[in-house]
């Protein structure tokens, strides 16, 4: 499936076939296609958390996911989460194999960047996760896979069960997994002449 397949094809799916597992490779293809997504400064901040208990996944649904049948009956429930102080924890790693002059320049200039500017590290935290889902999601469409991004959760009550630091946000779910019913038709694009804008408003 080439990428503008996956990008159409691509649809939020409630029902999963809760006996379908995805293979430790599958498992292993998806993720290595999500950590492609890019981030600021190549921080790679994002952590997926997979919740692979069904005991916990049952209480995510019941109690904090307004019992959402996917996040039990997919093969992968992923919550989405990102480290805001990625960029002080051993920042030399995320340009090891570039040239020397190049990554001395960007490692220096991370900490300026971000130091004291708590709202700058939890808003980029949050665009790397959201490229990250989607790129996730695809990759997921371009396997042969439905996907499902969820908001409707307590947060709070999740990032407690996950044990999520301090210095972590949140951000959605992803279940994945082998589709049992097909998504509603597509209840329609706003037209381009709406959404993109030349030079300004």
């Amino acid at each position: 499936m080439d990428t503008f397949q996956a990008i159409y094809k691509r649809r939020s799916v409630k029902q999963f076939d809760p006996n379908h597992q995805l293979t430790a490779d599958e498992e292993a293809k998806l993720f290595e296609a999500a950590i492609q997504a890019p981030t600021s400064f190549n921080i790679q901040h994002w952590r997926y958390v997979v919740i692979r208990d069904a005991e916990l996944r049952q209480t995510i649904r019941t109690e904090h996911g307004n019992d959402q049948a996917q996040m039990t009956d997919a093969s992968l429930l992923v919550v989405m989460t990102a480290d805001t102080k990625a960029w002080a924890k051993e920042p030399s790693r995320y340009w090891q194999n570039a040239p020397q002059e190049v990554a001395d320049l960007l490692v220096g200039w991370m900490e300026p960047f971000h130091e004291g500017r708590e709202w700058l590290q939890r808003d980029e935290a949050q665009r790397s996760i959201g490229m990250a889902m989607q790129t996730l999601m695809l990759a997921a469409t371009a396997m042969g896979y439905q996907s499902c991004p969820m908001i409707g959760f307590d947060i709070e009550a999740v990032a407690k069960l996950i044990n999520l630091p301090d210095d972590h946000v949140m951000g959605a779910m992803v279940a994945i997994g082998k589709g049992t019913k097909d998504p509603w038709p597509k209840p329609g694009q706003l037209p381009l002449e709406d959404v993109v804008i030349e030079n300004g408003f």
